[in-house]
């Protein structure tokens, strides 16, 4: 299994999953589909299905695009967030293979939409595990709370999500990573952790990298969202449980201007 970014429009991006046994390629939320299908070609790869994550356009916006470009393409997307495009429709639990070697399994992780699906994908020959977060978990954050509540937000992160392997590859939608860290500083500013990841957060964007992908184990290391089950990080936000901890961070987030 090999993963390769796409960076589109300011800063987002797409990714192509590839099956290396079978040249067979998944798209993930290719918003500019003219710019996915030549690093498919670059690739040798053949797209068979696009990974939607969530119906907003800065990641479903290509769906009607590549399917002109690419005839009987498949378009997933979670069945209540009325994807554009969306030709299969996906619930928590659900399935679907790529080539001969790559496993995909959809995880409801709603909050940031109502139906937004997180892919996690596995491959027989023992690569670590990748999941394609959207815009519920980036790296040293999470997406904001438009249409669901810190509850569910909670267990997005925290229980689904959490619950994944730690050495699980995080990609996420957008390239947000050097100021999420510098948020998270606010938060704890006595996290090595956080000092660390974010002096190499910035070398990566100052060298035109990105900083995707991250670990989930390192996103419990750094991330406040997905550290609020923390006795000690809900003390020092002036909350008694997780769920509070985690609504009063995004407050925080949404009305900081680093």
């Amino acid at each position: 299994m090999k993963i390769h970014h796409v960076a589109c429009l300011e800063d987002n991006y797409a990714y192509l999953i590839i099956d290396e046994s079978t040249k067979e390629a998944a798209a993930v939320d290719p918003v500019e589909p003219e710019k996915v299908l030549k690093a498919a070609q670059e690739h040798g790869v053949d797209i068979k299905f696009v990974l939607t994550t969530h119906h907003h356009w800065d990641h479903a916006g290509g769906n009607e695009k590549i399917k002109q470009l690419v005839p009987r393409i498949k378009v997933y997307g979670g069945s209540i967030d009325n994807v554009k495009g969306c030709t299969d429709k996906v619930d928590n639990g659900d399935k679907i293979s790529l080539g001969a070697d790559v496993h995909i399994l959809s995880l409801h992780t709603p909050c940031h939409t109502k139906g937004h699906i997180s892919y996690y994908v596995t491959s027989k020959e023992g690569d670590d595990p990748a999941v394609f977060t959207g815009d519920t978990l980036f790296i040293a954050g999470c997406g904001k709370f438009f249409e669901g509540t810190a509850e569910q937000m909670h267990q997005s992160l925290c229980v689904t999500l959490g619950s994944l392997p730690k050495p699980t590859r995080v990609y996420c939608g957008h390239e947000y990573t050097v100021k999420n860290l510098q948020f998270a500083l606010t938060v704890e500013p006595d996290n090595e952790k956080i000092k660390q990841k974010l002096s190499w957060a910035q070398k990566q964007r100052e060298a035109g990298l990105p900083t995707v992908p991250s670990t989930i184990e390192e996103e419990m290391e750094t991330n406040p969202f997905m550290r609020a089950d923390l006795p000690e990080l809900q003390e020092r936000v002036g909350c008694k449980t997780a769920v509070e901890a985690l609504r009063e961070i995004r407050q925080r987030k949404d009305n900081w201007r680093g």
